[in-house]
């Protein structure tokens, strides 16, 4: 008998057994769905970040405060570093800019936990105010749904004018158009000149959705006597010029800031491509672990699977004797159960691979908004090996034990 005359007795044998095949395919299908599930979704949520993160460019790095740690070492406390003001942002921002040609804005939180209010709308106490120059929102990845970015002429006039993160203008606006209307936030009143698309963030965190953007100046103004803390986000002209071009920023920070030579910087640099590389590496052992609690779970399915064609066998004792009766070799018989054992497998497989690519999907996109719609070819293919596996790891004690029927025994059993 050859291959395709088992697989044909085999799908035969699964229409004449339609409702335990159904079962026994159900358990490998929960199997898969799990394996593909987790590693779809891990995929979905690896390539929003990536799109994320495209969108600033490789060779983007952000200068700021180095953050203090209040832990004790030794008994000793982490030294705490003065924050980088204004006229060393600027300084660093201008010579940047004139020595590489470069693009550089500076940034100041005005208030991180602010209500904004138009009329009797109010949103809740969790907007940030953050005071930039005309060069945040390129590059930062942000862009214009409504309106405009702040321009030149805001900046030297210093003029209350905001750009609304895209939550809080559903938040106080809804259907009406935002533009030209005005809104109060810290005491002050703004008009709206623009409102940003959606950029959402990871965990469903819509931090990025829920910023005000006003003139620096204007900003400085609004924080009156408080000290602020600005950040200098910079992208150098050439990618490939990366890495020379941090370690001279670093250098001229470093001047600016007066660093003694051979201590640690007094400030942080932060490039775009380093987070990416850091997240890659974690979504790494996700993929490690996902893979694993799939195999667990498809380890108890095969079990399962071997328990149902043991049973299958003990029914089938009196037709593998007129088999063997009728010229059946031993292997033929082990080769019709395995190709059985395997049919059914791949039939739950396919189906617990559709089930894993809509269900990782769902959760990628609920975990990173924005996800596109990802469908795992490398996963699935390995999906369908694992299938073949599973079906010849539980077919084959089985079919041995089916081979070795007597056939004299096997046509006197009832």
């Amino acid at each position: 008998m050859n291959i395709r005359e088992n697989v044909d007795e085999g799908l035969r044998s699964i229409q004449s057994n339609l409702l335990r095949t159904v079962l026994t395919a159900m358990i490998i299908a929960i199997g898969i769905t799990s394996l593909v599930g987790i590693l779809t979704a891990i995929e979905g949520i690896q390539n929003s970040v990536n799109a994320s993160f495209a969108d600033l460019g490789a060779n983007t790095f952000t200068v700021k405060n180095r953050e203090y740690d209040d832990w004790r070492n030794d008994g000793r406390k982490n030294k705490q570093y003065p924050p980088v003001n204004y006229r060393q942002a600027l300084t660093f921002a201008n010579k940047f800019k004139a020595d590489y040609n470069a693009t550089a804005s500076l940034s100041a939180g005005i208030g991180g936990a602010v209500q904004v209010n138009y009329f009797s709308k109010k949103t809740n106490p969790n907007s940030s105010v953050i005071g930039s120059d005309e060069q945040y929102l390129g590059i930062n990845g942000y862009k214009i749904a409504l309106g405009r970015n702040l321009d030149r002429n805001d900046m030297e006039n210093s003029l209350n004018v905001a750009v609304l993160g895209q939550e809080i203008a559903r938040k106080l606006f809804e259907r009406i158009d935002p533009i030209n209307k005005e809104i109060t936030f810290m005491g002050s009143k703004y008009k709206v000149v623009g409102v940003l698309q959606k950029k959402g963030s990871l965990g469903g965190n819509n931090d990025s959705d829920r910023i005000i953007l006003i003139p620096l100046e204007n900003g400085r103004g609004l924080a009156a006597n408080r000290a602020l803390t600005y950040n200098i986000t910079a992208s150098a002209p050439n990618i490939a010029d990366g890495d020379m071009i941090v370690e001279e920023a670093r250098g001229i920070m470093r001047r600016i800031r007066n660093d003694e030579l051979g201590k640690e910087d007094s400030f942080t640099i932060d490039r775009a491509d380093e987070i990416a590389k850091d997240f890659a590496n974690v979504t790494g052992y996700l993929r490690i672990g996902g893979f694993g609690i799939g195999i667990i779970t498809l380890l108890g399915a095969s079990i399962a699977l071997m328990n149902i064609m043991l049973v299958s066998v003990t029914e089938r004792t009196r037709e593998i004797g007129i088999r063997k009766s009728l010229g059946a070799t031993p292997k033929v018989i082990r080769f019709q159960f395995l190709i059985e054992a395997i049919v059914v497998c791949i039939i739950g497989g396919v189906g617990g691979l559709f089930l894993g690519i809509i269900i990782g999907n769902v959760i990628s996109n609920s975990i990173s908004s924005g996800s596109s719609f990802v469908i795992p070819w490398l996963w699935m293919a390995m999906g369908i090996a694992v299938c073949v596996f599973v079906g010849v790891l539980s077919g084959i004690y089985p079919a041995i034990k089916a081979s070795r029927l007597d056939p004299i025994e096997a046509l006197r059993y009832e």
